[in-house]
């Protein structure tokens, strides 16, 4: 069992849990993730580390609510527990030694960037994030980022910061010069522009892809992506590819396939919820 220690709302629909697991805390390198699963019988779930402490040997949950099962997770409060935490999964990020590095985080994908960005810095990289929500209630991991360089923020309402979208603040970035590789994280669309913006700059970019994971070896197949025109899988192979390299179409489409699923799935956790209170 893994106790949750800290609670905290970050946006309408996400929540950072701070979790007991010290064996992953102590090991855990940017870009793993863990696979989770909340008790006997649950779905399991993949959920990038986007933090740790080795001394307090806890690590950091950034959930998006989006099905049943998140719904079910962001649901628990300090003093409950998570059943099974399988990790750290997933080749670590392949950090630059030296120069400019950009982050760009669209949504709980800025919580996926943020321990990237801490690295970097480390190394004595330069690091510019840039980060977007819809509006500024929308913005996660804001200051946690600022920790390791210079912030852009973009809301699509232009409530806060930048208004636009990330790819804008990217393309005069990319236009400034000096970028010796981009980190981009966040929904498909956003990957796959984030991408294209940068290939003809001739800029390296890695992508972290959300596919659909099960078991998280390699051993199921389900998180199968296309990269250079040859399958690999997301959860051991990855999850960070090169971003000129993938199909973002294939990914798209597979991660719509149980779309009616989810949402049946949901419409019924919902109903029994409300029922219950």
């Amino acid at each position: 069992m893994h106790p949750i220690v800290s609670r905290t709302q970050l946006s309408p629909n996400v929540t950072r849990l701070v979790v007991q697991a010290p064996r992953i805390a102590e090991i855990r390198q940017p870009g793993q993730f863990v696979i989770v699963r909340r008790g006997p019988g649950a779905e399991r779930i993949p959920l990038t580390i986007a933090d740790v402490d080795k001394v307090a040997g806890t690590i950091t949950l950034v959930i998006q609510a989006i099905g049943k099962s998140t719904h079910e997770l962001t649901s628990l409060g300090v003093g409950d527990a998570i059943t099974d935490i399988a990790g750290p999964l997933g080749k670590p990020t392949e950090l630059l030694e030296s120069g400019h590095a950009v982050c760009v985080g669209g949504g709980v994908g800025t919580a996926v960037v943020h321990p990237i960005a801490q690295a970097l810095a480390r190394n004595g990289v330069k690091v510019t994030s840039v980060i977007g929500g819809r509006s500024k209630e929308w913005v996660i991991y804001e200051d946690e980022l600022r920790a390791a360089g210079d912030v852009v923020v973009c809301t699509d309402d232009g409530s806060y910061g930048r208004h636009g979208f990330v790819t804008e603040a990217l393309k005069d970035l990319c236009e400034a010069g000096g970028i010796d590789e981009v980190f981009a994280v966040g929904p498909v669309p956003m990957m796959r522009a984030c991408s294209e913006l940068t290939r003809p700059y001739g800029i390296k970019t890695t992508v972290s892809l959300n596919a659909i994971m099960v078991d998280g070896t390699g051993m199921c197949g389900g998180c199968r992506v296309s990269i250079d025109g040859k399958s690999q899988y997301a959860c051991c192979d990855g999850p960070e590819f090169d971003g000129h390299k993938v199909d973002f179409r294939q990914l798209a489409d597979r991660l719509n396939t149980y779309r009616d699923f989810e949402q049946a799935a949901l419409e019924r956790w919902q109903a029994a919820h409300a029922e219950a209170h």
